[in-house]
């Protein structure tokens, strides 16, 4: 894909809406960030200001924007500094945001069936990815997450059948099954519901049962790890599936000037080192892993 033009990477200050806790230490943020959200696509980040004693921004990708609104929301964990004190902000104070930043996912095929594979702090492109799918109406979307924290989303047995799935995957996330979207979850927590496994062994067995013109119709979209986006594109290649892979790299500037986020990738001239930030995050699979 192509490189994000830094004229479309707007700088708001955007007032916190609300702001929700979960366990895990996971957080939920509501901003009031108009021109971010009238521009925003599943699969692009916004680069945080998280407070104003910590310089360097954080990446959080975002999970659903509402243009008509103006407001758009992100998901985060709290593994360091900059996400702990994002965590202590209060609604009605404003953080600087730059955004929305780099090439998120591709249009969706009409008359396709989308399958939608994230995991932990890679399921929010997904969410938002899932939600633009059921408002379009014109493809038949399916999704696996996984996470080893309790999801951040209210989960449910569902009645939306997947035929080829583990017996022990039994609920969907209520947002998903409300939209008709059948879903299945995996982790090795022991979460209610959840298969025991890895989320790409979920999509693996779906995947197998379909019928050969159902199958022809199928494209991945995965964001997570490495490992988990590694392993759906050994998926992508067993079924001959087109990819397309939301990568996460640490980043400093996340506008294209540093490069500390570059990633090898295939191109027709070789190995090039593109950076996730502006190049990406994301690239169509087959050239971020020619190997798997």
């Amino acid at each position: 894909m192509s490189k994000q033009d830094r004229d479309t990477i707007f700088d708001e200050q955007a007032e916190i809406l609300a702001a929700t806790a979960y366990p895990g230490d996971q957080y939920l943020i509501r901003l009031q960030s108009p021109v971010c959200a009238s521009h925003a696509a599943p699969g692009q980040f916004l680069h945080v200001r998280c407070d104003d004693s910590i310089p360097m921004r954080r990446p959080l990708s975002i999970l659903r924007s509402d243009a008509r609104a103006g407001w758009l929301e992100l998901l985060f964990k709290t593994p360091g500094a900059g996400m702990r004190a994002l965590s202590h902000r209060q609604v009605g104070e404003t953080v600087d945001v730059l955004g929305p930043i780099g090439n998120g996912f591709p249009q969706v095929p009409a008359n396709s069936r989308p399958v939608l594979i994230g995991g932990g702090v890679g399921i929010p492109p997904l969410v938002f990815l899932a939600e633009q799918l059921a408002a379009a109406g014109d493809t038949e979307p399916a999704v696996f997450f996984g996470s080893e924290l309790p999801f951040p989303f209210d989960t449910r047995p569902s009645s939306l059948s997947m035929p080829g799935v583990a017996a022990d995957a039994t609920h969907n996330l209520v947002m998903l099954d409300e939209l008709n979207i059948p879903g299945r979850l995996a982790s090795w927590s022991d979460l209610e519901g959840c298969h025991k496994g890895f989320v790409t062994d979920l999509a693996t067995g779906w995947l197998g049962e379909l019928p050969t013109d159902d199958l022809q119709r199928c494209v991945i979209y995965a964001c997570g790890p490495g490992p988990m986006l590694e392993a759906a594109q050994k998926v992508a290649k067993r079924f001959s599936l087109g990819s397309w892979l939301c990568t996460e790299e640490f980043m400093a500037c996340a506008v294209g000037g540093c490069a500390g986020c570059a990633i090898p990738i295939k191109t027709d001239a070789g190995i090039a080192m593109k950076r996730v930030c502006v190049d990406g995050p994301v690239f169509d699979g087959y050239t971020v892993y020619p190997d798997a």
